[in-house]
């Protein structure tokens, strides 16, 4: 995905927003424009420093053998097709200073190489000094916005666990889950777990760690932000939902590639479900293919509303997809197709999703949905395992924590694939799942041809 998605994107992880559209915690993305005055540009010969120098040179270079090497040797978590994608969106870094660095962290701005925009990143290792990356974040921040450095001391660290476990008594979706989080978090601070970390990037990030290896929840994750966040319920402005338009047309609203392959099959990649208010008209599907492959092996999920007006076009007839249930408000949304989209449907042709470990949240329940209503054969990997969609609450001026508020319920299983994922029909790797689901839209194409002349 691209460095951007627009200030609007920060208002919207503070209130309510559905299953992700991101594989990466809750990261805020927002335009940028900055000076940058003395800046540090050598990189310390430390295990942080040659881990981002290593990341650095791989992504710049392009070279998919070389991004491959890096995350095998460092980043294992780390897709290759994604990180292939951001290269091309943003042409590579320039670093522009190295902010600060520890052992084991280093902090960084870099600007793309394709515009204006600058980020500011880190890399944290695993403790065990091993060069293996335990976390990374890129974030862009808002014109004219001051960043603060601060070190967090034992106030703070308290007030954000005191946030942390207001938040997730009230809202979220498993209320005895939450209490033995929270407890485990106020046992953590007793025994002094937090003492020690004075970086806030790191506590969040310790924190978020903390939460999901109880929860494992891919949803759950606490943020910091070295820009002070707009507080509660503050909607984005005339400009702010400009510039989101503006970076939704820019990237085609993550619609990568709208393809006519041989034999008449469709091919559309897309990498999220954006917002359809902004991005319905984007969907442009090819009306005279006689079969249809999504692929949505980077795709991280995004708003259900956007799930539903894709999967429209796959059916002729009012269909109940997937169903939300709220925890807090005790009220179950249900999602069905709608009733018209523009242009023309696929009703009566062959579908396929392609999948992969990075296939995640909104995306899952696109494949699962299709699944269960046998609409679709599933060709690849097995998907990431997020079901529950999340709101973003402010817990003070720097942190936020992403809670996952609601579970997905499906009208015919009366399941979902929380921590599972969705199991592919048809298991293959991921680099290999689009020439096999061509190949079975061939023979699924042949085999309607055979049976219409015998008929």
């Amino acid at each position: 995905m691209h460095l951007l998605t627009s200030v609007r994107r920060l208002h919207s992880l503070i209130r309510p927003i559905t299953l992700k559209s991101l594989s990466l915690p809750l990261i805020i993305f927002v335009l940028l424009s900055c000076s940058i005055g003395h800046a540090q540009t050598t990189i310390p010969n430390s295990p942080a420093g040659r881990v981002f120098e290593a990341w650095l040179n791989a992504f710049n270079s392009g070279d998919r053998s070389k991004i491959e090497a890096y995350i095998k040797t460092y980043d294992p978590q780390q897709s290759v097709e994604r990180m292939m994608s951001f290269y091309t969106q943003t042409g590579g870094f320039d670093l522009l200073s190295v902010e600060s660095t520890e052992p084991l962290l280093i902090k960084f701005r870099v600007k793309e190489k394709a515009s204006p925009t600058v980020g500011i990143g880190s890399i944290q290792l695993k403790s065990d000094n091993s060069g293996v990356v335990d976390s990374f974040g890129l974030r862009a921040i808002p014109p004219g916005a001051v960043m603060e450095d601060i070190k967090v001391n034992a106030a703070e660290r308290q007030s954000v666990i005191d946030g942390v476990v207001r938040n997730l008594t009230e809202f979220y979706v498993y209320p005895d889950l939450a209490q033995k989080m929270a407890d485990a978090v106020g046992e953590n601070q007793k025994r002094g777990d937090y003492r020690a970390i004075t970086d806030p990037d790191a506590f969040a990030n310790r924190l978020t760690k903390d939460l999901q290896g109880m929860s494992h929840d891919k949803h759950l994750g606490v943020n910091y932000s070295p820009v002070k966040l707009p507080p509660d319920g503050e909607k984005p402005g005339p400009e702010q939902e400009v510039q989101f338009r503006k970076m939704m047309e820019r990237t085609n609203c993550t619609f990568e590639k709208v393809e006519v392959l041989p034999h008449n099959i469709g091919y559309l990649k897309f990498n999220a479900f954006p917002d359809p208010t902004f991005c319905g008209a984007t969907v442009n599907f090819l009306a005279h293919v006689d079969a249809i492959i999504f692929d949505l092996r980077e795709n991280g999920g995004g708003d259900p509303r956007m799930v539903e007006m894709v999967s429209s076009y796959l059916f002729d007839k009012p269909t109940h997809l997937n169903d939300l249930y709220n925890r807090k408000d005790d009220f179950t949304t249900q999602y069905w197709t709608l009733p018209y989209v523009p242009g023309a449907t696929l009703a009566d042709k062959p579908a396929f999703v392609l999948t992969s470990k990075s296939t995640f949240s909104g995306a899952e329940e696109f494949t699962y949905n299709l699944k269960n209503l046998k609409r679709a054969s599933i060709v690849g990997e097995t998907t990431g395992g997020g079901a529950h969609p999340v709101s973003g609450h402010r817990i003070d001026d720097q942190f936020m924590i992403g809670v996952p508020f609601a579970r997905a319920v499906n009208p015919i299983s009366k399941k979902n694939w929380e921590g599972t994922g969705v199991e592919p029909d048809i298991r293959v790797k991921a680099a290999d799942a689009l020439e096999k689901a061509e190949e079975l839209a061939v023979n699924k194409l042949t085999s309607q041809k055979q049976e219409s002349s015998v008929h």
